[in-house]
């Protein structure tokens, strides 16, 4: 059976306040993962200053294995506002990558975000932080975009989130999660049994957490063998299917970043330490008014 794992991270940081922001080695994570029987995996960066660089990185592992890395394109909302549109439309000509990646440690995701997923028929993976309210904003805005809110909300097991991103996907058919992080297992169950196996998508946020592990919960809900492909394979290759065909492979490492994306004034300095990216925040729902 083709088991693809679609949310793992890839390349250097160069925050240096974690292993968020510093480094995802890839060798145990491999060991791990083709022990456990996964057969592709989905790679983007850690948290970077500019993620033009580090998407350059993340191409470079990705072109090393054709046929079993894909690519993500990270973004940051804000401090890439103006050169969304080329950033993403050069990872997906030039590196053959077949989807977005943001996250609300660095921003609330952005129009101009959305309409890039849009342009480039590729889905989006945004990590809402538990401000799962914003999904249901996102899902009638842009009907036409699929969004993927992985850990069901929430890596940091904020019950309330969970149980509101499962709402969302029953309501809208183009909101789906994967099983990244989720611990409570019957909040997984769950989100299968009410918005099906379809709608679901097999994640492990590696290489931090362990393939094998991460892929026990999913053979634990005990589906059909149909259905099980669906979440292990199937959902991620119907969601990446027009971005991937026929996709161009250039070696990333030594790309430079293409003349049409407009570099950061100045250079950027490392990240802030903002704290664990994966633990609770204060809310950041709070009306502004």
């Amino acid at each position: 059976m083709e088991i693809i794992d679609s949310h793992c991270h890839a390349g250097h940081g160069d925050g240096l306040t974690g292993p968020w922001d510093t480094s995802a080695p890839l060798g145990a994570y491999l060991r791990r993962a083709r022990a456990a029987g996964v057969t592709r995996t989905v790679l983007f960066p850690a948290f970077h200053s500019d993620y033009a660089v580090a998407n350059r990185e993340v191409a470079g592992i990705v072109a090393s294995r054709p046929g079993q890395f894909y690519g993500y394109a990270m973004v940051h909302p804000a401090r890439d506002a103006g050169r969304v549109h080329q950033m993403v439309g050069h990872a997906v000509r030039a590196w053959g990558f077949c989807g977005i990646k943001v996250h609300r440690h660095d921003g609330r995701i952005s129009r101009e975000v959305c309409e890039a997923a849009r342009r480039f028929s590729v889905p989006v993976l945004y990590d809402v932080m538990g401000e799962a309210t914003a999904v249901e904003l996102l899902a009638t805005e842009y009907p036409d975009v699929a969004f993927i809110v992985p850990h069901l909300g929430s890596f940091a097991d904020d019950w309330g989130a969970q149980r509101t991103v499962i709402e969302q996907l029953v309501a809208h058919p183009n909101v789906y999660t994967d099983t990244s992080g989720i611990r409570r297992f019957d909040l997984l169950a769950e989100a299968v049994a009410r918005a099906g196996p379809a709608k679901v998508l097999f994640g492990t946020d590696g290489p931090w957490l362990h393939p094998g592990v991460e892929l026990a919960k999913v053979r634990a809900l005990g589906l059909p063998a149909g259905a099980e492909r669906l979440i292990v394979a199937g959902n991620w290759l119907r969601l990446t299917a027009r971005a991937r065909p026929g996709r161009p492979r250039r070696p990333g490492s030594r790309a430079a970043i293409p003349q049409d994306v407009p570099r950061l004034a100045g250079g950027q300095p490392p990240l802030a330490d903002r704290g664990d990216p994966w633990v609770v925040q204060p809310s950041a729902a709070t009306d502004p008014r």
